[in-house]
């Protein structure tokens, strides 16, 4: 019986990563939704400016779902061009978290708290798809 010899190179941490962030993220568009709600109801809220960010929020959420898909199965399967479209679309989503953070009508403290969070998952979650890319393509 000849037994296989060959390593797997995907990466737990960032496979726990990924399933972490997916929940925080669901739990971040939500607070963050109604905090617009709630600003739009409490403070003078130009309609202007309130389209802006709810798009910004919304197409946020639709660059999560291929993120975290790509990002999974490029971990999971090994594939270093999945995982590095993964990275790219961290970097959008990571731009669209500063709009939020800096560039929103009303920026509350619950918005900094939350966003802070989200973009610290967001850089170590990069950190672990760099080395994992690294360690793919070696």
């Amino acid at each position: 019986r000849i037994l296989n010899s060959s390593s797997q190179l995907s990466s737990l941490p960032l496979q726990i990563l990924f399933y972490v962030n997916g929940i925080y993220y669901i739990f971040y568009f939500l607070a963050t939704l109604a905090m617009i709600v709630y600003k739009s109801q409490v403070f003078s809220y130009p309609d202007e400016f309130l389209a802006p960010d709810l798009a910004v929020l919304f197409l946020m959420a639709m660059l999560e779902v291929p993120r975290l898909y790509l990002g999974c199965k490029g971990n999971l399967r090994e594939e270093e061009a999945a995982l590095g479209l993964s990275l790219g679309l961290t970097v959008g989503s990571v731009v669209l978290s500063v709009y939020l953070l800096a560039w929103q009508t009303y920026v509350l403290w619950a918005d900094v708290v939350l966003t802070a969070v989200l973009l610290c998952a967001y850089g170590l979650e990069s950190g672990l798809k760099v080395t994992a890319i690294a360690a793919f393509v070696s």
